[in-house]
């Protein structure tokens, strides 16, 4: 991305900000007239913004990932002390989305404070549009993925747990645990010499080479489960949350990114492209990995 075509992007990304928040807050708790749910869309943008500063000051991006994360934490438990008559479907998906952000958040920044630096922001952060795009887009990204839970906080709908609750629940639980699991076995993987400049096939990777992005799919898919029997008009814009984390993951920024990474260290390799090969890209199939046990096995 050029710097003009940065230029040009941020306000259509706080535009997209505004327009959610204004669809989100139908139907809402206000504070002293003001929507809960538009007031926190706005401090998410203004929490990256604010951090942007020292950023590019310091051309560091150690903390980018903290603070999307802190965003998420703070924000939420905001809404949960500011929003009048909270439920118990609010304080769960609450739980839910601190959690979640507190065990990612951590586990980001041990990483990028092992490596040194996070390589995506090389070529970004000389640049002033271009990174400040980058935190900007990081406010969206909160919003977006947030959305379901701070709608369900927020509305003045209020409906008992029920089924929707307890399947969105165990799918979540579902999610945390593959996306736990795979960051686990992965950071282990990379810790043992005998493993540097190889690529992981074991464990939850033998049968999906991006079961963590598969794990994020599912909780956030969880959380909007769980807000299904509370959105009502405008409000069911909050189902863009798994949706956007979905095509982000998939389409933009995530799986096509490693993809071509991974094709330029290992690509050609004969056991790279017979892992691939055997391997789905995200959702398993039967009989995937089976090969790896049965080799492990031996």
């Amino acid at each position: 991305m050029s710097n003009r075509t940065a230029l040009i992007a941020l306000p259509l990304v706080v535009a997209v900000g505004a327009l959610v928040a204004l669809a989100g807050s139908q139907g809402g708790a206000t504070v002293a007239g003001v929507p809960v749910f538009a007031l926190a869309v706005t401090v998410a943008f203004v929490i990256q913004w604010g951090a942007f500063v020292p950023a590019f000051l310091g051309q560091t991006e150690r903390f980018f990932d903290l603070t999307g994360s802190l965003t998420y934490i703070f924000i939420t438990l905001s809404l949960l002390l500011l929003t009048p008559g909270v439920d118990a479907r609010a304080l769960l998906v609450g739980a839910l989305v601190i959690a979640w952000a507190g065990r990612l958040g951590t586990f980001l920044f041990r990483r990028v404070s092992r490596a040194g630096a996070d390589d995506r922001f090389d070529e970004i952060k000389p640049s002033l549009p271009r990174f400040l795009n980058v935190w900007t887009i990081q406010g969206l990204w909160v919003t977006f993925t947030a959305a379901a839970a701070w709608v369900t906080i927020t509305s003045a709908n209020r409906v008992p747990l029920g089924w929707f609750a307890l399947l969105g629940t165990l799918v979540w639980l579902l999610g945390f645990g593959l996306e736990v699991v795979a960051d686990w076995q992965k950071s282990r993987f990379r810790a043992d010499p005998d493993n540097r400049g190889r690529f992981i096939s074991t464990g939850l990777w033998s049968i999906s080479r991006h079961p963590n992005y598969l794990g994020e799919i599912l909780l956030w898919a969880g959380v909007a489960i769980i807000a299904l029997p509370v959105l009502q008009g405008w409000q069911w814009v909050a189902i863009i949350s798994p949706l956007f984390v979905t095509l982000l993951l998939t389409r933009v920024s995530g799986i096509p990114l490693l993809e071509k990474k991974a094709e330029q260290k290992w690509g050609g390799q004969a056991d790279y492209e017979e892992y691939k090969a055997r391997t789905p890209v995200l959702v398993p199939r039967p009989g995937a990995g089976r090969r790896d046990r049965l080799v492990a096995a031996r």
